[in-house]
């Protein structure tokens, strides 16, 4: 522990107990080194604190009437995603303490806990956080500097979700570890998995790419395998599968999850033995590959279902790596129209520049459930059929143009919502609550809890603009 009494100089703590003693004695505790630390006896009263003010650590009693310390941890974090938290409690067992760091907790302390204890977590939690600040500012700064390339493609953003991703992929690339990619259709996967190989130690040797939904299950096995001369009709001679082509190399398995149980045995078997067999023979071939996989299905519900391995999946996701939606990473949309914009302006030898305001608020506010590939769709159609040097909201299709945006002048800026005066309140309701669900990731239980209304209350009104609509 640091010698320094002023070791938690510059940082905010909340602590959040409904025991006043035990708050006003870490109180004491904290500010006798330097820290700002704020009370409250409620996990209600927690958030509007946090909602208000910069909050940098929070200490919760994991057993409070009404919100838990559990209940808290995931609304803060909801408002602002990188407060860590420090659960404590009188009741501790094995499953309060995996249920509280499975939810993300930074550590799980047992009262009654000594001083030391408390300030040896705390300090490291907070040295944490800095080194995390600085992290996130080293790898704007490098972004910025050398943006990422993948055979000349750039893998473009700038948002916090986006740079999470790709400090993952790069520290993921240069190890053996099998790798597993989440995400919707269009969001980029295999050029993610390009970008694995590429900044591996395989980089030089073959990536071979398989679309599992692509091909029917009667020609996908003979296609990952190869199959001898006479293995079945129409085989008149030999083929290399595409394990063998990958040997050295990288074998990307596009959409994993349609692979039929027979194949997953088999493709569990090369994973498990680095050889194969091809169909029809009898010769055990031995191959050497790192296997990148992707889907855009719940494998994890697929197995509880019986149409996915359950010993597969964990050799597949070894390292598992989640792609954010498009709409999930609102700041890169204007960077990635840019950067089609440009492209396909050359590619088609036309003097397109850019958007009109009208055009970028259209699509800054439109949802793209196609990812970065209906955007780029969408680009390319404006700069091939606009007359313009600028592309404006007559140029875009009409799902973009028609979308729900924001009434009035109601503007999103990253997270935040910029809302003027004079907004019609049944507007300012709408708007607070389709964004916060959007944060929640729809849970409406949570939802209702930041917003500081009943659940039924956000059920009665998304009805009520169903039915509108």
């Amino acid at each position: 522990m640091s010698g320094d009494k002023q070791r938690f100089r510059d940082s905010t703590i909340l602590v959040v107990d409904d025991e006043p003693e035990h708050v006003q004695s870490l109180k004491r505790l904290f500010e006798r080194d330097g820290a700002r630390v704020r009370v409250a006896g409620s996990g209600e009263l927690a958030l509007e604190i946090v909602r208000a003010e910069p909050v940098d650590l929070i200490l919760a009693d994991l057993m409070m009437p009404g919100m838990t310390g559990q209940d808290l941890m995931k609304a803060a974090r909801a408002i602002r995603s990188d407060i860590d938290v420090i659960v404590m409690t009188a009741f501790a067992t094995v499953e309060n303490a995996v249920a509280a760091m499975r939810e993300g907790a930074y550590d799980f302390i047992q009262k009654p806990f000594k001083s030391a204890l408390i300030l040896r977590v705390v300090e490291r939690a907070i040295e944490r956080r800095a080194l995390r600040a600085e992290n996130v500012m080293l790898r704007k700064e490098l972004a910025e500097a050398h943006p990422d390339q993948v055979r000349g493609r750039p893998i473009i953003g700038r948002s916090p979700a986006m740079l999470a991703t790709m400090e993952t992929v790069l520290q993921a690339a240069p190890s053996t570890a099998t790798v597993l990619l989440h995400g919707e259709s269009g969001t980029g996967k295999e050029l993610l998995a390009r970008a694995i190989h590429e900044q591996s130690t395989r980089v030089g040797q073959p990536f071979v790419v398989v679309n599992c939904a692509a091909l029917p299950e009667t020609i996908l096995e003979s296609e990952l395998f190869g199959y001898e001369k006479g293995a079945f009709t129409g085989a008149v001679h030999q083929k290399e599968g595409r394990v063998e082509r990958a040997h050295g190399g990288t074998l990307f398995l596009d959409e994993v999850a349609e692979l039929s149980l027979p194949v997953q045995a088999k493709l569990l078997r090369v994973l498990q033995e680095n050889e194969i067999e091809r169909l029809g023979g009898t010769k055990t071939i031995q191959v050497d590959f790192r296997l990148v996989s992707a889907t855009n299905r719940d494998l994890e519900s697929m197995v509880g279902e019986g149409t996915f391995r359950e010993d597969l999946f964990y050799r597949l996701n070894v390292i598992g790596i989640r792609l954010p939606a498009l709409r999930d990473r609102p700041e890169d949309i204007p960077l990635i129209a840019d950067h089609f914009v440009r492209l396909y302006a050359k590619k088609n030898g036309k003097a397109v520049m850019g958007f009109t305001d009208e055009a970028r608020t259209m699509m800054a506010t439109y949802g793209w459930p196609g990812n970065v590939r209906e955007l780029e769709n969408v680009i390319e159609r404006a700069v091939v059929l606009t007359r313009q040097e600028i592309i404006g909201a007559a140029d875009l299709p009409a799902p973009v143009r028609t979308a729900q945006h924001e009434p009035g002048d109601i503007k999103r800026e990253g997270r935040k919502v910029v809302i003027p005066i004079g907004t019609k309140l049944d507007d300012v309701e709408r708007v607070m609550i389709r964004e916060t669900l959007a944060q929640t990731k729809g849970d409406k239980s949570l939802a209702a809890q930041l917003l500081g209304i009943a659940a039924r209350t956000i059920y009665r009104k998304l009805e009520a603009e169903r039915k509108k609509d």
